[in-house]
């Protein structure tokens, strides 16, 4: 049994590995600085491929002093979506007031980063508006032209990780004190990511789909065609959750995920050593797609006890 499950596991990491050909010299660029009230904001560009750049946003708590502080990575479609608003014009981000889980964790005490997502970065000559769902299909179809051994979720992945090596030589950021957090598609990255990268401590993550038939995983920015060998092979994405080691994990269910997502992560804690149990959180609101700001709050609580000092 256990021979089959590393077999099958080994074949899932190949797919999300980068692919050969992608090599790249990585690079930032400084972009601009803002000073708000109880938060800083720095913009810069980090190039994410061959061709390729990403711009991210990274939020400080005010007037970081000599102490170390923790860091939490929040993938999404854009960034500004995930700090509230956009930095230089103040502009409310008003579709997705209530989850802009920069803001949020910026305000606890947390060093945040956020970026733009492929479907921006890899067809960037597109004149699609960002919000415009069409253009992850055009993203994915140019990605896959390019590179048909890989997958969308493991860009998701990938460019993701560039975000955990940027707060890994952050000198403001204790890198011993990294956890990764999103809602919806950013769900899916923040599990993937947090549950392939050792450097992520913790997880969480927003109604996402955690089984196969609850969400879009066959879209082709996610899984496309190969989630049919995946699960003639038997995987799931349990299975990844015990790769990572039981990492601790919040997982908020709402709309697509619901009690049945939380009895198959309790199946598998079962199944593992002793305290396994203990690295896994669950609220399901029941109340839609979108977390109310309890679940939230119960999601970053958890979090913060993964993160606090001398915590490993």
């Amino acid at each position: 049994m256990m021979v089959k499950f590393l077999s099958v596991l080994s074949i899932v990491l190949q797919y999300l590995a980068v692919p050969d050909g992608y090599q790249f010299v990585h690079d930032t660029e400084p972009v601009r600085k803002y000073s708000f009230e109880d938060f800083d904001i720095e913009v810069l560009l980090q190039r994410n491929g061959p061709d390729t750049w990403q711009r991210v946003i990274m939020a400080f708590p005010k007037d970081v002093g000599d102490e170390l502080c923790p860091a939490v990575v929040v993938p999404f479609y854009f960034p500004e979506a995930m700090l509230g608003f956009d930095p230089e014009t103040g502009d409310v981000e008003e579709g997705y007031r209530g989850i802009e889980m920069m803001l949020h964790l910026v305000r606890r005490g947390f060093v945040c980063i956020s970026a733009e997502s492929y479907h921006l970065t890899y067809c960037p000559e597109s004149d699609k508006d960002r919000r415009d769902f069409s253009r992850w299909e055009d993203a994915a179809d140019a990605l896959m032209d390019d590179y048909p051994q890989w997958c969308g979720i493991g860009k998701l992945v990938a460019d993701t990780e560039l975000l955990v090596d940027l707060l890994e030589a952050d000198p403001r950021v204790d890198d011993d004190r990294i956890g990764i957090a999103g809602h919806s598609l950013g769900g899916k990255t923040a599990f993937y990511t947090g549950c392939t990268d050792p450097r992520i401590k913790v997880i969480l993550a927003s109604d996402f789909g955690l089984l196969w038939e609850q969400t879009n995983w066959d879209d082709p920015w996610y899984w496309g065609a190969r989630l049919g060998d995946l699960e003639s092979a038997g995987f799931c994405n349990v299975d990844l959750w015990i790769y990572s080691g039981y990492r601790p994990f919040f997982l908020i269910a709402g709309k697509y995920d619901d009690d049945a997502s939380c009895r198959a992560l309790e199946r598998a804690a079962d199944g593992g050593p002793a305290w396994a149990s203990d690295h896994l959180g669950f609220l399901n609101h029941a109340s839609g797609h979108r977390p109310p700001e309890y679940a939230l709050e119960a999601g970053y609580e958890f979090m913060e006890k993964y993160l606090s000092p001398g915590r490993k």
